[in-house]
């Protein structure tokens, strides 16, 4: 296995999220969401166990009328999320090398 292999970003939600994420700067919940195709209890536990490992920060506005949650990559997010996705462009450069199984 590839050493940058992050296994704790790599499943699909979370995979998902942090690379919805990269490009942008703090992102609303419900767009997130809705890019995702999850539902808010799935993206909020995704959201906070993405937190509680310091690649996520979430903050929550409160207005005269509205409550929005926003988040966005930390940098320790951003650089685990780059040194994962070159470890799977690595994984299948070596597959790809290897040809067909017989």
């Amino acid at each position: 296995m590839d050493a940058d292999f992050d296994a704790f970003l790599h499943p699909a939600p979370r995979l998902t999220i942090v690379a919805l994420l990269a490009p942008a700067g703090w992102t609303e919940f419900g767009f997130i969401r809705d890019s995702v195709g999850t539902s808010d209890s799935a993206l909020s536990k995704q959201l906070s166990a993405l937190a509680a490992e310091g690649y996520v920060e979430v903050r929550k506005q409160v207005g005269a009328s509205t409550r929005r949650t926003l988040a966005r990559l930390t940098p320790k997010g951003r650089e685990a999320f780059a040194r994962h996705a070159a470890a799977l462009q690595r994984i299948a450069a070596r597959a790809q090398a290897a040809g067909p199984a017989d």
